[in-house]
C-alpha cells in the first residue's frame, strides 16, 4: 500500500484536518453551527436518495458489446451499427423487475425489463423492452391503472392479489401475458437465463426511403433455466439480491453472458393482408410467417464501477432513435415515447443525458439551456445560443429525415375493439405446454388466486375457459385441492358483485 495517499478534502476543495470528531465549545460540547464540515456530511446525506423508477426500481446491469454477425437487415435499413459484418457497437443493459420496489426480492414471480443502450457512431439507441414478447395491456390509457394494481394497497400498505386478479379478468387482452407469467419462464433463475424482446413494433428505414415493419429478439445462449415457486421461496429466504450476485458474478469469473439477436420483418403489403393487428402488443408475430432474420452476438463483459452512477442513473427511453430505426403505431410505444423521457428528468434532472452513462459516445450540439445541474461545459461559440442564427451554430442536415409514414389506412383498419382477437394466441401457447408445464401454469394460477373473492376468480375462469376448456378446467381442481369448500364459500358480496362485472 502507498504511503502517500490523497488529501480528503472537501466538495469545494479545503482539506480536512479532522474527518473523526464535530467541532464543539467544549469536551462535552455543544456542537457549533460554524462546523461545516459536519454540516457538508450530514446535509449530503439527507439528499443521496432520488426518487426510485415508479415501475423497474429493482434492477441488475452491466456493459457489454454488440458484434454483427450477419448484414441481412442493410437492406431494410441505413442505420449504421448494422453496416458490416465484425462492427462492434459498445451497449449498457439494465434487467429488472416491474412491480417490486428497490429492496424488493430478485427471485419474485414477475416480468422481467430488459433495456439496452447502444452508444452508436449517430447518437444513442435505446431499446427498451422486456424478456416476454408481449404486455397485459394494449393501449397506454389503461397503464397507470394497470400498475396501481402492481403496487400496494393504499390502506394495508400491502401488495393486493384482489387487485391484480381483478384487472386481470376485466381486460381479457392480458390473457396472453398472464399465460406466459405464470408458465416457467415466469421465474427466470438469472438474467443471463432468459431472452429479451423489444415487445414493441418498431420500424426500419433506408435510404430508398423504404419503410418496413420489424420486432427485436434477444435469444439467450446460456439456456433457460427457471426457478418453481418453492425453489424461488427458498433462495429468497437465503438471499433477496441472488440476479445481483448471478449476473456480478458471472462477469467477475470471466463467464460472459452472451445472446444472439434477430429481427422479424414485415412489409406493408403484408401488415394489410394481417388477419390481427401487428401493432397490437398483446400479440405475436408467427415465426412461420415472418422468419427470425439473425443481426449479431450481444456480449456483457464489464461491471460498472458505481452502481448508483452506472445502473441507478442509467436513463433508458424508446424516444432515442437512431436514423434507420423508428416507431410504428403501436399505441403503447408511442405513450411510452413521451413517459420514459419524462419520468427521467423528473428523476435526474433536465440534462439526465449529459451524466456519463447517458451521454452518447458521439458529438452531441444543441441549444438547450440552463436548468438543474447545468454542469457540462458551453458551447466555445458563445454567441450561437439560439436557432436559426448568422453565427456557425449547430444546423440540421436533411439526410437524417426519416420517409413518411403511412398510417392513415392502418389506423382506420386497427382502431375498432371488435377487431381484437384476445383468446387464439394465448391457446396456441397453451397448446405448446405439456401435460407436466401444464400443471405447473395450473398450480401457479391457482396459487396466486388463493384467497381473492370468488366472483373475480369465476370471472377469470370464464376466460380461460375461452382460451382452452382445458385451461379452465385444470385451474378449477388445482383451486379444489387447495380449497374444497371454494363453491361454498361464495359470499352474498361475491354474488352481488358478479351481478355488477359478469364474465365475459
Amino acid at each position: 500500500m502507498s504511503t502517500q495517499r490523497p488529501l480528503l478534502t472537501t466538495t469545494a476543495g479545503a482539506p480536512v484536518g479532522d474527518n473523526q470528531n464535530s467541532l464543539t465549545a467544549g469536551p462535552r460540547g455543544p456542537l457549533l453551527l460554524q462546523d461545516y464540515q459536519l454540516i457538508e456530511k450530514l446535509s449530503h446525506q439527507n439528499r443521496e436518495r432520488i426518487p426510485e423508477r415508479v415501475v423497474h426500481a429493482k434492477g441488475w446491469g452491466a456493459y457489454g458489446t454488440l458484434t454483427v454477425t450477419s448484414t441481412e437487415v442493410t437492406k431494410y435499413t441505413n442505420a449504421k451499427l448494422f453496416s458490416e459484418i465484425g462492427k462492434t457497437t459498445d451497449l449498457l443493459i439494465r434487467f429488472s423487475t416491474v412491480a417490486g420496489e428497490q429492496g424488493a426480492a430478485d427471485a419474485e414471480r414477475d416480468v422481467r425489463g430488459f433495456s439496452i443502450k447502444f452508444y452508436t457512431e449517430e447518437g444513442n439507441w435505446d431499446l427498451v423492452g422486456n424478456n416476454t414478447p408481449v404486455f397485459f395491456v394494449r393501449d397506454p390509457y389503461k397503464f397507470p391503472d394497470f400498475i396501481r394494481t402492481q403496487k400496494r394497497h393504499p390502506k394495508t400498505n400491502l401488495r393486493s392479489p384482489t387487485a391484480m386478479w381483478d384487472f386481470w379478468s376485466l381486460s381479457p387482452e392480458s390473457l396472453h401475458q398472464v399465460t406466459i407469467l405464470f408458465s416457467d419462464r415466469g421465474l427466470p433463475v438469472s438474467p443471463m437465463h432468459m431472452n429479451g424482446y423489444g415487445s414493441h413494433t418498431f420500424s426500419f428505414w433506408n435510404d430508398a426511403g423504404e419503410r418496413v415493419w420489424t420486432k427485436f429478439h434477444f435469444k439467450t445462449k446460456q439456456g433457460h433455466k427457471h426457478y418453481t415457486n418453492d425453489e424461488a421461496a427458498d433462495v429468497i429466504a437465503k438471499s433477496r439480491e441472488s440476479y445481483q450476485e448471478e449476473l456480478y458474478g458471472a462477469i467477475d469469473r470471466g463467464e460472459f453472458p452472451k445472446w444472439t439477436m434477430y429481427v422479424q420483418i414485415m412489409t406493408q403489403a403484408q401488415a394489410d393482408a394481417l388477419a390481427f393487428n401487428p401493432f397490437d402488443l398483446t400479440k405475436v408475430w408467427p415465426h412461420a410467417d415472418f422468419p427470425l432474420i439473425e443481426v449479431g452476438e450481444m456480449e456483457l463483459n464489464r461491471n460498472p464501477d458505481n452502481y448508483f452512477a452506472e445502473i441507478e442513473q442509467a436513463a433508458f427511453s424508446p424516444s432515442n432513435v437512431v436514423r434507420g430505426i423508428s416507431f410504428s403505431p403501436d399505441k403503447m410505444l408511442q405513450a411510452r415515447v413521451f413517459s420514459y423521457a419524462d419520468a427521467h428528468r423528473h428523476r435526474l434532472g433536465a440534462h439526465y443525458e449529459a451524466l456519463p452513462v447517458n451521454q452518447p459516445k458521439c458529438p452531441v450540439n444543441h441549444y438547450h439551456k440552463d436548468g438543474l445541474l447545468r454542469f457540462f461545459a458551453s458551447n466555445k461559440n458563445i454567441e450561437a445560443y439560439y436557432e436559426p442564427n448568422s453565427f456557425d451554430g449547430p444546423v440540421e442536415d436533411p439526410r437524417f429525415l426519416e420517409p413518411p409514414m403511412e398510417v392513415h389506412g392502418l389506423a382506420k383498419r386497427w382502431n375498432h375493439r371488435e377487431d381484437h382477437e384476445d383468446y387464439k394466441q394465448p391457446a396456441a401457447l397453451f397448446n405448446l405446454f405439456t401435460a407436466e408445464q401444464k400443471q405447473r401454469l395450473f398450480n401457479n394460477i391457482a396459487g396466486a388466486m388463493y384467497g381473492i373473492p370468488s366472483f373475480i376468480i369465476d370471472r377469470q375462469l370464464g376466460h380461460f375457459e375461452k382460451v382452452d376448456p382445458a385451461y379452465a378446467a385444470g385451474i378449477r381442481a388445482a383451486l379444489a385441492a387447495m380449497d374444497p369448500q371454494h363453491e361454498a364459500n361464495k359470499t352474498e358480496k361475491d354474488v352481488d358483485a358478479m351481478a355488477l362485472h359478469p364474465v365475459g
